[in-house]
């Protein structure tokens, strides 16, 4: 990177950090600081739902699985949508329609506080800890774009770039300041905003590569054998069937998705919500792929996690690379704010306010999310240090396909369901826990049951299969407990009831209308980085066509933004 690429990510950074604190003013409440008070625009929230899925993992793991393999990597993230537009038509509706503000307070309605004791402090640790991966893989990224000087203190000695580790520890501080000053509002609307820079910035790459590599045809040519197939190596059909049901159950009830479809006003923002986010990865994964993809053709040794952001430096001018790795850490940082402010919430709520102090006042509660906030970062930064030691894109797979179904499945089998209650959410989670510790530690080739004969075969299908095993095992196991389990249950749990009453009360209470700040947030900053883009095509003379033209696009969509916001407010909305 040069000069100007710094400075880019420098404004970037600043302008984000100070679009937080325009929303600080806000936190009032625990329910405007961790539901953006239910008013939340449905496009805002849909957004906001695409970019928590999304960080730089998608660049580094999908990606490098574009890069070594191909076409499968698009393939395996359109089932994201696929999963997303199933969620659509039938869960967000019901999550909005029973009217609490975070998935914590319906589980404890539910099925009590035991198991929301359970996965707050679980969940809370384990995703913020897994979210360390996507700080790391975002650092990775950047860190092969400075070279320092020999003996240089941020330096890696083994490469002579920026140090991976300092860069995590910094993202880390950054992502913790947003969360912590500007509560949901500030992580919505930087969604919002780096979904538009990295659109526009992938936009741009696309045709870029693929004149680099001599046009379509030159690139089919070019590919390795069976690069365009829809299946690779362990990436069977098997699997991403497989990998969709996990990731419906994902986007139905992980709390960070959940509280999407819970700061919308009303139950038809919750589906047009999920919605959005259905549709947007069914077309997103073709531009983010093909990058890597491409690249392959031109540089068959580089290492397959750093090959996006090698794609872009290889086109891009100076000041667009620096953007785009500046809107590649909003995304992350976006992902990471995110979670951080739905455990910050279900510790404030369900730990400090429902156990140690329930006579807390609203400030007292705003202070102890804040403080929340600060102590679960630091879980972000040891997984961000942690991880690479295991390997994130295993890591990654394996804990989403093993543990997803038994941890959300029971919560959203308890929004249909008027039968089950604690125990067979307890008996899913127990089982799939493990099973999960079976596969992975006792039954794999260097697992404690190796040793015993009778059991060598399962061994070796486990390790020719483990992908698919994996996804059996965080699938069809959790199915078998809550289906045997409905079916033996007779009567109706006492807390269904608690949920319908609770449904009630939400009917009756006064409609939210949507808050236009967030869309006005977005107006300003895209019309700022514009500008900038603009001002730099006077600097470098010799892409002066490309800037100007990223800053007429960027330009227009601040506009066709700010058109129905303004109309919205002059007429109200439609």
């Amino acid at each position: 990177m040069q000069g100007v690429d710094y400075f880019v990510i420098l404004l970037y950074v600043l302008g984000i950090i100070g679009a937080g604190m325009m929303f600080a003013g806000r936190m009032k409440s625990s329910k405007e600081m961790f539901s953006a008070g239910g008013q939340s625009p449905w496009w805002v929230s849909g957004l906001s739902g695409f970019m928590t899925q999304f960080s730089a993992g998608t660049f580094v793991v999908w990606g490098g699985v574009a890069y070594r393999y191909g076409f499968v990597a698009i393939v395996i993230n359109l089932g994201y949508g696929v999963a997303a537009m199933m969620v659509g038509r039938f869960v967000a509706g019901h999550w909005r329609r029973v009217g609490v503000d975070s998935a914590s307070e319906f589980l404890h309605l539910r099925f009590g506080g035991s198991v929301v004791q359970f996965y707050t402090w679980f969940k809370g640790t384990a995703t913020l800890f897994t979210m360390g991966g996507g700080v790391y893989a975002l650092s990775k990224i950047v860190c092969v774009l400075v070279p320092l000087p020999v003996g240089h203190v941020l330096a890696d000695p083994a490469t002579g770039f920026l140090s991976v580790t300092y860069a995590s520890v910094a993202l880390c501080l950054i992502v913790i300041l947003i969360t912590f000053i500007g509560g949901l509002w500030a992580v919505l609307m930087t969604d919002v905003l780096q979904f538009v820079i990295l659109m526009v910035s992938v936009i741009f790459v696309v045709p870029l590569i693929l004149m680099e590599a001599g046009g379509w045809g030159s690139f089919l040519e070019a590919a390795p054998k069976g690069f365009m197939s829809p299946v690779a190596a362990d990436f069977t059909w098997w699997f991403i069937t497989g990998w969709m049901i996990v990731n419906f159950f994902n986007i139905g009830a992980e709390w960070t998705f959940v509280q999407r479809y819970l700061c919308v006003p009303e139950e038809k923002d919750a589906r047009k919500s999920a919605y959005l986010f259905g549709a947007l990865y069914f077309v997103s994964p073709i531009l983010w792929m093909l990058p890597p993809l491409i690249y392959r053709v031109l540089n068959s040794e580089a290492d397959s996690e750093q090959a996006y952001i090698l794609a872009c430096q290889l086109v891009l001018p100076a000041g667009m690379v620096g953007l785009m790795v500046a809107a590649m850490a909003s995304a992350t940082a976006s992902m990471a704010t995110t979670r951080l402010n739905v455990f910050a919430g279900a510790f404030t709520s369900e730990v400090y306010h429902r156990i140690i102090n329930q006579a807390a006042s609203e400030k007292r509660l705003v202070f102890v999310g804040r403080a929340a906030t600060i102590i679960l970062g630091c879980v972000v930064l040891s997984g961000a240090l942690l991880i690479p030691k295991y390997g994130y894109t295993s890591f990654l797979i394996s804990i989403n396909a093993l543990l997803n179904g038994p941890l959300m499945l029971p919560t959203i089998w308890g929004l249909f369901s008027r039968k089950i209650g604690l125990g067979a959410v307890w008996a899913t989670i127990l089982a799939g826990f493990l099973t999960a510790f079976i596969v992975k530690f006792g039954l794999s080739n260097e697992g404690f049951l190796n040793g015993v004969e009778a059991l060598r075969p399962l061994v070796d299908l486990i390790a020719a299969n483990n992908r698919i095993v994996d996804l059996i095992a965080g699938i069809v196991l959790p199915l078998i407990i809550l289906v045997t389990l409905e079916l033996r249950s007779d009567g109706e749990h006492p807390g269904w009831q608690r949920v319908l009453a609770k449904k009630q009360v939400f009917r009756q209470a006064t409609t939210l209308k949507s808050s236009t700040l967030p869309g006005k947030m977005v107006v300003v900053s895209l019309a700022v980085i514009a500008v900038v883009m603009f001002v730099l095509s006077f600097i470098n003379r010799e892409e002066s066509g490309l800037l100007i033209a990223f800053a007429i696009v960027l330009g227009c969509i601040s506009g066709a933004i700010y058109i129905p916001i303004r109309r919205t407010e002059k007429f109200g909305p439609n």
